[in-house]
């Protein structure tokens, strides 16, 4: 779980961090509850598109850090989330052809906090991640990145295919990391570029895989069939850079 100095119990403690703009990543709320700050919250939480779960009293009192949640325990991001137009704005305000990361439910908070610090070096103008079924900007996130969290925008989107599919529309051609793709010193990937990295586990989802232009895939020599996510995501990012470069 998130650390706790982004951890947010009671009712009132979370209304008022939704009206302060506080960014929530995740809320949870005691299911069958419906009383009126309750539904507030959750009226909250749907205007700013955030993840609610529904559990038990139980869980609740086992991700309580007080023991007075009320019902209710929200998780707050360690930095503000960006816009995707900021993140094609930091691209025009350098007169450079976007780079982007975007990442298809990475999970654990050392990789994304490596994966954004890769990013800020490869000089990627910012990293998409999406809503659920993926960690958010944690304390750990902002640690593993070593500083580049603030300097690098990330924008967290609902549909990340969708998302791809409106990048498009601004010129941008996106390559994923896949095993059963191109080698990627075969493929051209110059100009306004989006590097797709998918899960630790599962790799990219079809749906996202399938908006792709490019499959790249890294050459390999060991006895292992695969990379961990964030080396991954530097090996492909610094063969973009190596390109862009020449």
């Amino acid at each position: 779980m998130e650390e706790n100095e982004f951890r947010i119990e009671g009712r009132n403690a979370v209304i008022e961090a939704f009206r302060a703009g506080k960014p929530i990543d995740k809320l949870f709320v005691l299911d069958g509850c419906q009383d009126g700050p309750i539904m507030t919250i959750k009226r909250e939480a749907k205007k700013h598109n955030v993840l609610v779960k529904y559990v038990t009293r139980d869980r609740l009192d086992q991700l309580s850090e007080t023991g007075k949640h009320q019902g209710v325990i929200a998780y707050g991001a360690a930095y503000e989330y960006a816009e995707v137009e900021d993140i094609l704005a930091k691209a025009r305000e350098k007169g450079e052809d976007p780079f982007i990361f975007l990442l298809d439910n990475i999970e654990d908070p050392h990789n994304l906090g490596a994966i954004i610090r890769t990013a800020n070096l490869a000089g990627a103008h910012g990293v998409i991640i999406p809503k659920n079924r993926a960690v958010g900007l944690t304390a750990t996130v902002a640690k593993a990145s070593a500083g580049a969290l603030a300097y690098t925008p990330v924008a967290k989107v609902t549909n990340m295919a969708q998302t791809i599919e409106e990048l498009k529309k601004e010129g941008i051609w996106f390559v994923c990391a896949d095993m059963g793709g191109e080698t990627m010193y075969k493929l051209n990937l110059k100009g306004p570029i989006g590097m797709v990295i998918g899960n630790e586990g599962n790799g990219v989802g079809r749906l996202v895989k399938d908006k792709c232009d490019f499959v790249a895939s890294i050459p390999m020599k060991g006895d292992i069939d695969s990379l961990n996510a964030s080396v991954a995501a530097g090996v492909l990012a610094f063969e973009i850079v190596r390109q862009r470069l020449q």
